[in-house]
């Protein structure tokens, strides 16, 4: 019996989630791990990661450290929230050579700044020998690769979707989602009015990691780019690769026209005022409470909307569609997020990180977090799972956004470029730059970044 059928019919006959993964990790147990590592004790395994407002990561490890006996305890070390405030205190740890987590969930974009650093393990003998590497999502195995070398293993990936109302769209005589950002404009202008919801779109506007996502997204809606290079992929062989210089290419009328866009969504009252501080979770937060027609977010949220401790809307009131684009005709790109498992490369613990990391990335587990917390699956397989799809409809369209998604910039030198992006983003939205003067200011300040590390 496969693992998806396996953990299908588990769910029929009524079986608790925990009693599921505990039988799952015992039988992980019993083919893998070395001996005599109780010797001592249990081997305490440092684990570091966000918060996980959904529990899922909670019951991973308790179900782990449960079938795991006395052999390996799994301790979270939580880190800040948000991706950047992550980044930061990470890398100051591993700077300083402080840094004490054996295993961590990383942002897909670290990987090259991480690889080139070496603080982080070279997966590559490991992955390719316990998994397939044809079993995952491209985008998200890519994400986890550079220099033809393999740094993470993809844990769980994500792509920027529009959710929408679709009951007060119906109510206004609006059969599909926007396809354009004009349209939704249009859109909003005739739903609020009749339904009296106060905003029309929230996103991420925020000087932040997440609004280098929403600015991608309009620049790449718009025909735009920020820089350009010659890039290597090989699935098999460790992926990811820039061959070329990178080139900035973001001082140009599209990428102004782009953030003009985005900026006319806030002065045309489209978006509220305060977007422009609004972080994943103020922006899920207006639109659970009934406060916004639409929203760009992650798939994520959609797991919310079952809870009604967060939530005032059900998942029948919620449609999900590919974010607008800057004209007909133009393609609809989402900004590739999610999140690798990664083994510091000073750890003590390899054995037992790796141990940890299969266990996390297999399918049973990959399916909980869905199931439970909106997550999308780097398992190919678990986008064929029927049962899956019926209990977590962002699963249909968010394997299409990941494979249509685009990965940020890919280079060593990503963090010092990211928060550039963000700040004229930030800026342009705040209307203290129009769009021409936003991307001049960042074409000079990427060009830096790249002269100065040369």
């Amino acid at each position: 019996m496969t693992a998806t059928r396996f953990f299908t019919e588990a769910h029929r006959h009524g079986w608790r989630r925990r009693d599921i993964l505990r039988l799952g990790a015992a039988s992980a147990v019993a083919s893998a791990a070395p001996v005599g590592w109780a010797a001592n004790g249990p081997v305490e395994l440092v684990f570091a990661f966000g918060p996980d407002d959904t529990g899922t990561v909670q019951t991973l490890i308790d179900a782990f450290n449960e079938a795991h006996g006395d052999r390996i305890r799994v301790r979270w070390q939580v880190m800040p929230r948000a991706s950047d405030a992550y980044l930061q205190q990470i890398r100051s740890d591993f700077l300083a050579g402080a840094a004490d987590v054996d295993v961590f969930g990383a942002d897909i974009i670290w990987t090259a700044e991480f690889a080139t650093q070496r603080w982080v393990a070279d997966l590559s003998r490991r992955f390719h020998g316990d998994y397939d590497p044809d079993a995952f999502l491209n985008a998200a195995l890519f994400s986890a690769q550079y220099d033809h070398r393999t740094w993470g293993v993809p844990w769980y990936t994500d792509a920027g979707m529009l959710f929408y109302r679709r009951d007060l769209l119906e109510q206004s005589g609006f059969s599909e989602p926007p396809d354009t950002w004009e349209a939704l404009a249009e859109m909003v202008a005739t739903v609020t009015n009749d339904s009296g919801v106060p905003h029309g779109l929230v996103f991420q506007g925020a000087d932040y990691e997440g609004g280098v996502t929403n600015a991608l997204e309009f620049l790449w809606g718009h025909g735009a780019r920020v820089m350009t290079g010659t890039v290597a992929i090989s699935p098999h062989f460790g992926g990811l690769d820039a061959l070329d210089p990178n080139v900035i290419t973001v001082d140009t009328a599209e990428a102004a026209a782009a953030l003009d866009t985005a900026r006319s969504l806030v002065a045309e009252g489209v978006a509220p005022e305060a977007v422009s501080g609004f972080r994943e979770l103020e922006s899920m937060r207006a639109f659970l409470a009934g406060e916004a027609v639409f929203m760009r977010n992650w798939p994520y949220v959609y797991g919310s909307l079952t809870d009604p401790e967060q939530s005032s809307i059900s998942p029948e009131q919620v449609g999900i569609a590919p974010i607008p684009v800057g004209r007909e005709g133009r393609r609809s790109f989402s900004c590739l997020g999610g999140w690798n498992l990664m083994i510091n490369a000073n750890s003590t613990h390899r054995e037992a990180a790796w141990e940890f990391i299969r266990f996390a990335t297999a399918p049973e587990q990959q399916r909980m977090r869905a199931v439970e917390g909106g997550y999308l699956p780097t398992l190919a397989s678990l986008y064929e799972d029927t049962d899956l799809q019926t209990r977590v409809p962002v699963i249909e369209l968010g394997r299409q956004e990941v494979e249509n998604a685009r990965l940020r910039p890919v280079s060593p030198y990503y963090s010092q470029m990211s928060p550039r992006i963000s700040r004229a983003f930030n800026l342009a939205l705040r209307g203290e730059l129009d769009g021409s003067e936003a991307v001049a200011r960042l074409r000079r300040e990427l060009q830096h970044i790249l002269q100065v590390n040369r």
